[in-house]
């Protein structure tokens, strides 16, 4: 579950299955662990065609043998890159394609998946639950048009500024109205307009200013 929430959050990515099923031949038929893209949202094996990335769970009492025929039938058939989590003894993945000699990476290790993946994705997101979730909330985040949590943060602190901008110079426009007649739709779009902090410098001579001119202290305010 862990390595499937990250995989299909990854903002690049439109499809993903568990153990989906492909066929790719007459008579074999391949179900990656993870498969990510090329997953028809449909019934039935996927034909024609295998994911450009797949990831396989190899677990106690896993047979090496089958498991190297389906890497290299997929690899065979298209499949670009394929992931293999070993969660028996030292926590590692390796990585298989067609284009390389197999690697190994480990944890603090950082994966790739060029064309498939936007992010990269940190080894223990695959097996370990919280940091599934954190790079999880990461890439639901950047679906969302935001580079991170900070990044909704900082619009939080804008919106909350801009609505107190916003209260400020109703407020302003309410104590000065009447005081002042001679107030013109210009002058009245002067304090809509007005960042924060100078609204708050003319609401604190609001009560003393005698004429408008000394309300907005001269041109430069």
């Amino acid at each position: 579950m862990a390595g499937a929430l990250v995989l299909d959050s990854d903002p690049d990515v439109d499809s993903s299955g568990v153990d989906a099923g492909y066929q790719i031949a007459e008579d074999t038929m391949r179900a990656p662990d993870i498969a990510v893209g090329g997953v028809p949202d449909g019934p039935g094996w996927v034909k024609g065609r295998v994911p450009p990335l797949a990831v396989e769970y190899a677990c106690s009492g896993q047979d090496e043998e089958a498991l190297g025929t389906k890497i290299g039938e997929l690899l065979e058939a298209g499949t670009r890159w394929i992931w293999v989590v070993r969660l028996v003894g030292p926590r590692r993945v390796e990585v298989h394609s067609a284009a390389e000699p197999m690697t190994v990476v480990g944890p603090g290790g950082l994966l790739e998946a060029p064309g498939v993946l936007r992010n990269s994705v940190p080894v223990e997101a695959l097996y370990d639950r919280e940091a599934a979730h954190e790079v999880a909330l990461r890439n639901l985040l950047q679906r969302s048009g935001y580079a991170d949590l900070n990044s909704v943060r900082e619009e939080s602190r804008e919106e909350g500024r801009e609505s107190a901008r916003g209260v400020a110079a109703e407020l302003l426009l309410r104590q000065i109205e009447d005081r002042f007649p001679d107030l013109t739709p210009a002058d009245r779009a002067r304090i809509e307009g007005a960042p924060l902090e100078k609204l708050r410098a003319w609401g604190a001579r609001a009560f003393s200013a005698a004429t408008l001119g000394e309300l907005f202290g001269g041109p430069s305010d």
